[in-house]
């Protein structure tokens, strides 16, 4: 026999003391009961050398139950109820011990409560710390960028007991339990205990598994009680329930291997990226059923197909995260790792993305950084503290949104919102984030008056470790996954959103260009008699056009809040609506930078878009436009994706020669854009005004022949065109910026693309 056997005393856990005077087993009883205790091991569980040598001691506070039994081999040895109410105890001699050899010490209880319900378990307080020292230690230093992996609820072994391990962060909190239907939601039965100076707290519960509700319940600084749902929850009930809802993470089988090796492989900078915008909850809904989502299971057999016939790159969908009002679009997130319960499972989802990747679409997500509702369940002021948020209001709290704002500058918090990015890539595959509201994050002054901000130490009004947490962010994605896009919706000229942090940038791969999108939008706006007026509206976008990564965002925020539907927003009869829509959508894609449209935009949808409806996919029937728009949408598609000079040097001056930017009296302008090298190109020549030219000359770069392959006055797509080869011979006659010329054919409120005539 082992040392350990002579001396008759299985392993110790963290926790077991010195015998304990009856006074401070009733203080700690007391503490327990109250749910005001940090260290329920050191109370509750088995305790060798108690009350004398030779001995151990095992306590369990069970409130509801009328009898405890405690099982350790073949016996089952009756515990003696104590004074106070609830707690069962049993001092055994380690000559009674099964076999003492055996580590750690095992045991159960078998439980009858008062209703006379039986059940057998594990005691939670007999098992060791599961998260290591140095886990903890990288997570104080805002390193762990695993940490999805470490904190939140994780069905796991301990012993080869099945069960779930809690761990939560609340550094400020005087004790932290785990409450669930498992326990009757009695804060007083499952108390975690404090792992010191990270903050963190931990209880492995035998027995449970995935689809538990949970909660935390803590007791704050001043004794106040908190429930809060699960800062790290990968999944939860659907609102307006607001429990945490245990989750496996690692059930899914995945089968895109191809997609992620080509993924790997291509650059994002000069190929393709058409993104169709989606809000799931509102992109179609069930027709037998209009107040029911889709879930991405469904969503999985219609949407996907669409957009990929539609000739769309990437679906990028709003928000996906759970959040609690529906009218917030998914735009403030109570849980940041738990996928929304509103359009079913994780494994739906991951087979949603599975789906999209085997049709060829990538899938981007919209993501939070920049603030968080104060639901009271939520993480706001989540262990009686500001943990996640500033402290003072003028830094932690948004004025306009009426949410708090993470503090950006606290190792944990910064971790904490990394690994959350870092999570959505690795465990859904997700192909990038477009990061919102980018600009509030950067500016302390951010819609805010004098006097309601405070400045940075420099006296300025950059948010200075917001500064340095997208950069850290923006550094770590890439160092993990160098392929991903991030993507910034930035509405200021902030320098270098899109450049490279060692060049002194923020260190996103794009940034919506929201120039071109209010200068394009408030032109069309304009009658076409007017347009002349506003001439630089058109070109003034390219001056700065390379100085980004750009993507042209034509997005939901665009068609609400009395802004009108794109369709809404062209002035003019029916068909000169429809004209005016086509070549808004064909100015968008000859443009340089990554195209993005809201969905709705490519069936001429009338309303406004609203969460809670559908699109009005009716809209197809009932009017043959709408239909021709859509085949539009297909077709302008597929004519960027075929073309290298439309996406090889969309990031490069190289790509794009202006062929006549000055003919504004006629509101026409013309350009070419190039591939890489220039070895091939093509040119755009676009009219704004109803006026029809037979003879209209346009420069062009080469003295070849050129022949016509799209028209958005194409009888295809609604317009008054036929569908007919048209070849124009250059001449050697100069006009305008273009070396050679010639006289084309233009119609109205249009846009035409040439291209070389190959020999």
């Amino acid at each position: 026999m082992n040392e350990m056997g002579r001396c008759c005393r299985p392993t110790v856990l963290p926790g077991a003391r010195a015998p304990l005077p009856a006074s401070e087993i009733m203080n700690d009883f007391q503490r327990i009961a109250a749910c005001d205790h940090h260290d329920p091991f050191a109370f509750l569980g088995s305790h060798f050398d108690v009350p004398i040598p030779g001995q151990v001691t095992i306590r369990t506070f069970q409130p509801h139950a009328r009898e405890v039994r405690l099982l350790h081999g073949e016996a089952a040895i009756p515990m003696t109820r104590a004074e106070a109410e609830g707690l069962f105890e049993a001092v055994l001699d380690c000559d009674q011990l099964a076999d003492p050899s055996l580590a750690p010490f095992s045991y159960r209880f078998d439980i009858l409560y008062h209703n006379g319900a039986n059940f057998i378990t594990n005691d939670p307080y007999r098992f060791p710390v599961l998260l290591g020292e140095q886990d903890r230690f990288l997570f104080n230093a805002g390193r762990n960028y695993r940490l999805y992996d470490h904190l939140g609820a994780h069905p796991t072994q301990c012993h080869h007991i099945a069960g779930v391990v809690f761990r939560v962060w609340a550094p400020n909190a005087r004790a932290v339990s785990v409450v669930g239907n498992f326990n009757g939601w009695d804060g007083r039965t499952h108390p975690l205990r404090s792992l010191g100076i990270s903050g963190v707290w931990e209880l492995f519960v035998p027995h449970l598994a995935a689809g538990e509700l949970y909660k935390f319940h803590i007791r704050t600084q001043e004794g106040q009680v908190l429930i809060k749902a699960d800062p790290f929850q990968f999944y939860g009930e659907l609102r307006p329930g607001t429990a945490s809802r245990v989750h496996a993470l690692h059930t899914y089988r995945w089968n895109d291997e191809t997609w992620l090796a080509r993924r790997a492989s291509e650059k994002p900078y000069n190929r393709p990226l058409s993104i169709y915008e989606v809000h799931p909850g509102s992109w179609r809904r069930d027709p037998a059923d209009p107040e029911r989502f889709l879930t991405f299971a469904e969503l999985a057999e219609s949407l996907v197909p669409y957009a990929r016939d539609l000739g769309f790159t990437h679906i990028e969908l709003m928000p996906v995260m759970e959040h609690p009002l529906d009218e917030s679009w998914g735009y403030q997130v109570t849980a940041p790792y738990s996928l929304t319960s509103r359009y079913g499972t994780p494994d739906e989802f991951k087979h949603f993305v599975d789906t999209c990747h085997r049709h060829g679409l990538g899938v981007i997500l919209d993501w939070v950084p920049a603030h968080f509702p104060k639901d009271a369940h939520s993480l706001g002021r989540f262990d009686g503290s500001s943990l996640y948020e500033h402290e003072d209001q003028r830094r932690g709290s948004h004025p306009e949104w009426g949410t708090y704002i993470y503090n950006y500058g606290r190792n944990e918090v910064s971790n904490y919102l990394i690994a959350n990015a870092l999570f959505w890539l690795d465990h859904y595959h997700i192909d990038g984030l477009r990061v919102d509201a980018v600009a509030s994050m950067l500016y302390l002054d951010y819609s805010r008056r004098d006097g309601e901000w405070l400045p940075n130490p420099y006296g300025g009004r950059e948010n200075l470790e917001a500064i340095e947490f997208l950069r850290h962010l923006n550094a770590i994605v890439y160092g993990h996954h160098p392929d991903a896009l991030l993507i910034a919706e930035e509405s200021t000229s902030f320098y270098g959103v899109s450049k490279p942090t060692h060049l002194g940038g923020l260190g996103f791969g794009f940034k919506w260009n929201m120039g071109w999108m209010n200068d394009i939008l408030d032109y069309f706006a304009k009658d076409p008699l007017y347009r002349k007026f506003h001439h630089n509206n058109l070109t003034f976008s390219i001056m700065y056009a390379f100085a980004e990564n750009f993507i042209l965002p034509l997005s939901h925020d665009e068609v609400v809040h009395g802004k009108r539907s794109l369709l809404g927003k062209m002035p003019g009869d029916l068909w000169q609506k429809f004209a005016n829509l086509r070549l808004l959508l064909l100015t968008m894609w000859m443009h340089p930078g990554k195209k993005l449209l809201f969905m709705g935009g490519e069936i001429g949808q009338w309303s406004e878009w609203y969460c809670k409806k559908s699109l009005d996919w009716h809209l197809l029937q009932d009017n043959p436009f709408h239909a021709s728009l859509q085949r539009f949408v297909a077709d302008l598609n597929r004519l960027y994706r075929e073309r290298p000079a439309l996406w090889e040097e969309d990031c490069s001056p190289d790509g794009f020669t202006w062929l006549d930017l000055e003919d504004r009296n006629n509101s026409i302008i013309s350009f070419a854009r190039f591939a890489s090298g220039r070895r091939r190109h093509v040119v755009t020549v676009l009219n704004f005004t109803p006026q029809t030219f037979t003879a209209y000359r346009v420069g062009l770069p080469a003295l070849c022949r050129y022949r016509l392959v799209f028209s958005s006055n194409n009888r295809l797509y609604g317009g008054s065109d036929e569908d007919v080869a048209t070849v124009y011979q250059a001449t050697s006659i100069p006009y305008a910026q273009g070396p050679f010329s010639a006289e084309i054919a233009i119609p109205p409120l249009a846009g035409v693309v040439l291209e070389p005539l190959d020999d």
